[in-house]
């Protein structure tokens, strides 16, 4: 159990700093929106921002998602000096690629504002081309970014992957603050692609630290890189699939009554929160280690670690979920119902996050399940899985987008998803043999009992304090954070009391901790 001790401490400091950057990058948008406004110059740049980052993303993701069940394969038969090797010949060809990709984008980039903002015309379609060819170097930028976070993951490193997003932000409020009035929209552009480099200056002291040292030389005859370049276009795939999956669902929204579009967006945001903190945060921490344990013959460790990931991620979104149906109304009030954002846009984007609340679960598990397959070197399964998802989505769509109008497209991604995870835990029954799903049933099922309880209690709590405080904004925020609380504890308590492990040694640890006034040297003690 000392991996699984060390995987949920690195998950716990993970989720501080995720939580951390995201009040960062809540602030970079405010600061965006004080000193740009809304209208054709900031439209332009979330569109070229759009362009930039959409490569960007697929780059760093793709890059590092297959690179490190490689590598692993690499050090247990080459050792660490082989993994450094292959390390540095993937580095080398992926920038001269990403130079090659960057000249292209400067050639096509009237071709790409045409297919994002067909709208675009005269001043704004030029400036929109300039944009996006300021932004291509970001390109290169995220091809180191996403080795270097591959190698240091792979080592067990997570620090500098969960602080990554204070250079990133940092880099932005620092141009908002001193430099934006100087150097205008233009300039943000140029900061965008600054804060991408920004990343690399926090992963150089890990990388030297692990023992990486860059050397030039190319060898497209690698066939450690020729596997990860086999391995990444399936993923591409999947990642532009989950996109296209975000366009459809937009797209028909857009043949319904006005608002429905926000609608979506706003709710998949928050939606989204206990997705972009709390499971990648966990999917990080062991993708890794399954991906050291995918290449041993023995797959028991592989299938424990696999039981672990699975357990945590029920015993964060199950009681995610009940406590969204719950408050739904009072969350999205709180968050955006001010200025323009009236109470019919309140209605509209709760009914929503209702709706994908119910999908939270299977979102969250198939996040962990491509990274099981993709550790077993098997990338095509979770892209024949989205293709999957992408065709369930599309026809249940159709089906509800007549009855339930925005709220039904929100219920037919959840559906969809949950339908395509449960096929993808299937197919991994067929593929490793047993992994044991009594317990995954056992645990989500006093998960799910211990979240009813605390659902009905936050419930009888929260509405009639409500009803005092309503319409004024702060009292109506610290009843509501006050009756989370006591809900947090409700449930924790009782996951306690039902012995769900995962609880048991949390406790056990604090208590340890506690008594060894240990708290302040856990930081250092662990690298994590």
């Amino acid at each position: 159990m000392s991996q699984s001790k060390q995987a949920t401490k690195s998950v716990f400091i993970l989720i501080i700093f995720g939580l951390g950057s995201k009040l960062l990058g809540f602030i970079r948008e405010m600061l965006i929106a004080k000193k740009f406004g809304s209208g054709m110059e900031t439209d332009t740049f979330f569109i070229a921002l759009t362009a930039a980052t959409l490569f960007s993303t697929l780059l760093t993701q793709s890059l590092s998602t297959t690179m490190i069940p490689v590598m692993s394969e690499v050090e247990q038969k080459e050792g660490k000096a082989g993994k450094i090797t292959h390390t540095n010949n993937l580095m080398n060809i992926s920038i001269l690629a990403s130079i090659v990709l960057v000249a292209l984008g400067w050639l096509l980039s009237p071709v790409i504002v045409k297919l994002l903002a067909y709208g675009f015309k005269g001043e704004q379609f030029a400036l929109a081309v300039t944009m996006v060819r300021i932004g291509m170097p970001v390109i290169v930028f995220s091809g180191i970014v996403g080795i270097c976070r591959g190698f240091l993951q792979s080592e067990m490193m997570f620090m500098e992957t969960a602080a990554s997003q204070f250079p990133f932000n940092f880099t932005y409020i620092i141009f908002l603050l001193s430099l934006s009035s100087v150097f205008g929209i233009k300039g943000l552009m140029v900061t965008s692609v600054l804060a991408v480099g920004s990343q690399i200056l926090i992963q150089l002291p890990g990388v030297r630290k692990a023992g990486y040292r860059y050397k030039f030389f190319v060898d497209f005859k690698d066939q450690y890189i020729r596997k990860v370049s086999y391995l990444v276009l399936p993923v591409l795939v999947s990642v532009a699939i989950s996109d296209l999956n975000s366009i459809i669902d937009r797209s028909m929204a857009s043949t319904l009554v006005e608002g429905s579009i926000s609608a979506l967006n706003y709710s998949g945001r928050l939606n989204s929160f206990v997705l972009s903190i709390f499971i990648t945060a966990i999917t990080t921490v062991f993708f890794p280690m399954l991906s050291k344990e995918a290449v041993k013959a023995n797959h028991d460790h592989f299938k424990r670690l696999i039981r672990n990931a699975f357990n945590v991620i029920l015993l964060i979104t199950i009681p995610a979920m009940v406590g969204i149906v719950v408050l739904t109304q009072p969350i999205v009030r709180l968050a955006f119902e001010r200025g323009f954002f009236d109470q019919g846009a309140t209605t509209m984007t709760a009914a929503a996050l209702l709706f994908y609340s119910l999908g939270l679960v299977g979102m969250a598990l198939r996040t962990l399940m491509n990274r099981v397959y993709y550790s077993l070197q098997d990338t095509k399964t979770p892209m024949y899985n989205g293709l999957l998802s992408l065709g369930l989505n599309v026809i249940l769509n159709l089906m509800l987008i007549k009855y339930m109008a925005h709220s039904g497209l929100a219920l037919a991604t959840s559906i969809a998803t949950t339908v395509t995870t449960g096929s993808l835990i299937y197919g991994l029954r067929k593929k490793i043999g047993s992994i044991g799903m009594s317990n995954y049933i056992i645990c989500g099922l006093k998960s799910l009992v211990s979240s009813l309880v605390m659902g009905v209690l936050v419930y009888l709590l929260y509405y009639p304090l409500e009803s005092a405080v309503l319409g004024n904004t702060l009292l109506e925020l610290v009843v509501l954070l006050g009756v989370i609380s006591l809900g947090a504890a409700v449930y924790f308590l009782m996951i306690y009391l039902l012995r769900v492990e995962e609880m048991n040694w949390f406790v056990n640890l604090f208590k340890k901790r506690l008594r060894e006034g240990r708290f302040s040297a856990w930081f250092k003690e662990h690298r994590v």
